[in-house]
């Protein structure tokens, strides 16, 4: 018996690996070779293709497909309709499933509700990438982009929640994580005492 659940209505194809406790909710398609770790949650209308990674305690919102070259690391979160691309110059009637363009998102981001990840780009761990936003390149960790194309316009606390940046120094409004701006990126401070 299998310790995740699958509706009925959806498929997991033989080959398919499910972690335990994963939820995999109505007319979703996982196929074989996809990885899927413990505890993530596909929402309705979700496609794991061949080659996929998907780490633990990931959440996929409805209508999602997850494309060959896609890596999603632990704690990802994957909003409704949001995209993954592979190919950066697809045509029907041309064949380029040796141009796949590898994509990574890292432990802890989040991709808003529309927004586009063209291929070949890696998002920082605990980024957030707003809704509609088109990604066409890397995004730094704690990073928080918009718009078409994304620009970063701040940054975000790992739990979530929007940083002020003053004098180089951020302190989490929400849960006191503090932070430090340097060289153009943001790293945690480690607690002391």
């Amino acid at each position: 018996m299998a310790d995740y659940f699958v509706h009925q209505s959806s498929f997991v194809d033989d080959g398919a690996v499910i972690g335990r406790g994963t939820k995999i909710w109505h007319f979703c398609h996982v196929m074989p070779g996809a990885v899927i770790g413990e505890r993530c949650n596909l929402g309705q209308n979700v496609v794991v293709m061949p080659r996929t990674v998907i780490g633990n305690n990931v959440k996929i919102q409805n209508n999602v497909s997850i494309y060959e070259g896609v890596v999603l690391e632990d704690d990802v979160f994957c909003g409704p309709s949001c995209v993954f691309t592979n190919v950066i110059n697809p045509r029907s009637h041309v064949s380029r499933k040796d141009e796949y363009l590898p994509t990574l998102v890292r432990r802890g981001a989040s991709i808003g509700a529309n927004a586009t990840i063209i291929c070949g780009s890696a998002i920082g761990e605990y980024a957030f990438v707003g809704a509609g936003a088109v990604v066409r390149g890397d995004v730094l960790p704690y990073a928080l982009v918009l718009g078409v194309p994304a620009r970063r316009v701040g940054w975000m606390c790992r739990c979530g929640v929007r940083l002020t940046v003053r004098g180089g120094a951020a302190t989490c409004v929400s849960c006191g994580s503090q932070y430090r701006e340097e060289t153009g990126g943001l790293t945690p401070v480690a607690a002391t005492g």
